[in-house]
């Protein structure tokens, strides 16, 4: 059974850094394709960063330079930290890890920026 376990939001203000934990178990995080999306309010859910098995790496235009996802597979954890918040990066955020056709959500995380 895979789970994936969510931690690191909060609230923080404007220009403050976070990082986002997804620990992962029944999935090798190592072999998979690593996602972390970000819903706001009233606004579609939408990818802002991911790493392939290979590691190589891809990000929305609006986190460009300041998130960075990564991932350490010795403790079987997705990454994502995120330097210089915006009050426009409040959302829940959420990791996703995909492993030949199956994808797997976690619970989602809160992160709230203050201006």
């Amino acid at each position: 059974q895979v789970q994936l376990v969510e931690s690191g939001g909060g609230l923080v203000q404007a220009g403050d850094s976070l990082r986002l934990s997804c620990a992962a178990s029944g999935i090798a995080v190592s072999l998979s394709v690593l996602i972390w999306h970000r819903q706001a309010p009233g606004k579609q859910r939408e990818l802002i960063a991911s790493m392939s098995s290979g590691g190589a790496t891809n990000y929305l235009d609006s986190v460009k330079g300041r998130f960075t996802i990564s991932r350490d597979s010795a403790k079987n954890t997705v990454y994502l930290q995120m330097n210089g918040l915006k009050p426009e990066d409040t959302a829940t955020y959420y990791c996703n890890v995909r492993y030949l056709a199956l994808s797997h959500w976690g619970q989602g995380t809160q992160v709230t920026v203050s201006s």
